[in-house]
């Protein structure tokens, strides 16, 4: 379901896909070849909301900020996912289950594993693996993680298209 709140009114790539079970409101904007699967809630009422491409937000996720909220190319949050945090870098993956906390930072090429929570404005660096309640950096990421992203980019980016093709787009 696509709503405008406060006359804002989201913008999705004729390319991305937006489940017909999941919420997208206000200011938001989905780009191309981007993915929102069931039980997600996109809220774009308290600031601007922007997610790049080919980026999927899994089942029963939550996207809102209390500003504006910046989501990278090629991420990908996983079900069940909390991000509150206001910029996500490119090619980072939000393990299933975990919580990214008010104003949040989190650099390009990262994990965030899953049930990690990550407190309130932690700046975290591009390359970085966190982990842990409360979240700290265990390590830096490697070629493998890196692939492993990639991998489940490439199935969701891959799942668009099907599912796009079976015009199963809102």
């Amino acid at each position: 379901m696509i709503r405008s709140v406060n006359g804002k009114q989201p913008q999705v790539h004729p390319n991305a896909f937006v489940s017909e079970f999941a919420y997208v409101a206000g200011d938001v904007e989905i780009g191309d070849g981007s993915s929102v699967w069931p039980g997600t809630v996109i809220r774009g009422d308290s600031g601007k909301i922007v997610i790049g491409k080919n980026t999927c937000i899994q089942d029963n996720s939550v996207v809102h900020g209390d500003h504006d909220v910046l989501i990278g190319d090629d991420v990908v949050i996983g079900h069940r996912v909390i991000c509150h945090g206001k910029m996500i870098g490119h090619r980072t993956l939000l393990g299933n289950g975990c919580i990214v906390n008010d104003g949040v930072s989190i650099g390009t090429d990262c994990i965030i594993a899953s049930g990690a929570m990550v407190v309130d404005r932690m700046e975290i660096e591009s390359h970085s693996v966190v982990a842990g309640l409360p979240a700290r950096i265990r390590r830096e990421i490697t070629q493998k993680d890196k692939d492993l992203i990639k991998g489940y980019r490439d199935i969701y980016v891959e799942n668009t298209k099907i599912y796009l093709a079976e015009g199963l787009n809102t």
